[in-house]
């Protein structure tokens, strides 16, 4: 499984306090009041600072001999997204990346671009279906909590003060919609049967302004070059350049960058192939459209909802994902999973065999029945 950091993670291995999550305290009681999207941003990319106590700098460069921190960002801070410039990262970091702001500059890792797409929300399930998939197209969604506080997730964001809500990219399972409140709220589900085997199960069930999400229709998850022959496609995955390149044949189609798992050990810093993504002719085997990600211990755990375009290659863990909570694809960063953008991994979910409609929401094979080939391997060319 990946190593999908949170809030806890945040502060167990960057050594920081709760000072760190600099929000306004929120009781119990304002996790059930509705919610309505805030007023974002008005630029076309809006970044979404995704860790702790982020440095925005005047210049772009982490230089300890030089001082450029103008001030510190908490996670969830919001900036103007002017463009990305090349800067001067020390640290042993590979990604040089910086993104310029109005303000000044914020090390590109820990920013993910989003939009303010909303979008006019429906005011009841469509006739004879039992809810519909939808994608979140703005920076984040403030949910409202129905039941009780019980899933791992959920107290994590108590006991660090921070307020549970949808990131953009994630894709969730509505079962229900209101407008009892003034407006159209969505239900977020992540139950059984191919809908996230997550919180559904915890008795905990979150509502959403349906303003920020999209509701998929089939051309959203529709093949991508079904003419081609699925044994024509295959998938090369670099571990050493942290990239991934889909081929047609010879021709090369589809090209990102990644975060693979990391190769030291957590408890120790040293060097172990424990987390690392394996290697050799993998397959892709079991595709859900999103999955809840829990894994672990409370000390060496993690819990994500709503993980996004999951192409699982080998096992039922190491899967191909999208990934909401970081920017630092080209690092080594995961529990053994692939970590892509959102995007990225929405075009590998339909270009891969097999195909998996939304009606269906996952499809499982056993071998020697398979889909895409998968070759990783950790060479430098």
């Amino acid at each position: 499984m990946d190593r999908n950091l949170s809030r806890r993670d945040f502060l167990k291995l960057s050594g920081l306090g709760l000072g760190t999550l600099a929000f306004k305290p929120f009781y119990l009681d304002s996790l059930y009041i509705p919610k309505r999207l805030p007023q974002f941003p008005a630029s076309e990319i809006i970044g979404r600072i995704t860790d702790p106590d982020v440095d925005l700098r005047n210049t772009p460069t982490n230089d300890p001999n030089l001082n450029t921190s103008i001030s510190k960002l908490g996670a969830d801070t919001l900036v103007e997204w002017n463009r990305e410039v090349i800067g001067r990262v020390v640290g042993g970091l590979s990604n040089q990346r910086y993104v310029e702001t109005p303000q000044g500059y914020v090390y590109g890792s820990v920013v993910q671009p989003t939009r303010n797409s909303p979008n006019t929300p429906v005011t009841q399930i469509p006739a004879g279906q039992p809810g519909f998939w939808a994608e979140v197209t703005v920076p984040y969604i403030d949910l409202t909590l129905e039941g009780v506080v019980a899933s791992p997730w959920m107290q994590d964001h108590i006991t660090y003060n921070f307020p549970p809500r949808l990131y953009y990219g994630q894709v969730v399972w509505i079962d229900q919609v209101r407008t009892t409140n003034g407006f159209a709220e969505y239900r977020w589900n992540e139950g059984a049967e191919g809908h996230g085997y997550g919180y559904g199960a915890y008795g905990e069930f979150f509502w959403a302004d349906g303003a920020g999400l999209k509701v998929l229709a089939d051309a959203d998850v529709a093949p991508v070059t079904p003419d081609i022959d699925p044994g024509e496609k295959t998938i090369d995955v670099n571990l050493f350049y942290q990239t991934l390149t889909c081929y047609e044949g010879k021709d090369e189609v589809y090209f990102c960058r990644i975060s693979s798992g990391i190769t030291v050990d957590l408890a120790t810093g040293g060097i172990s192939d424990k987390l690392a993504t394996p290697e050799g002719t993998l397959f892709t085997h079991w595709k859900i459209i999103s999955k809840n990600m829990t894994a672990g211990s409370v000390q060496t755990g993690y819990s994500t909802p709503a993980v996004p375009w999951c192409t699982f290659i080998s096992g039922d863990g190491i899967a191909i994902h999208g990934a909401f909570w970081h920017n630092a694809f080209g690092e080594k960063r995961s529990h053994g999973c692939i970590n892509v953008a959102p995007a990225d991994a929405k075009w590998i979910f339909r270009w891969t065999t097999p195909y998996v409609s939304l009606t269906q929401g996952e499809d499982r094979r056993t071998l020697p029945d398979h889909g895409t080939i998968v070759n990783s391997k950790d060479l430098k060319a």
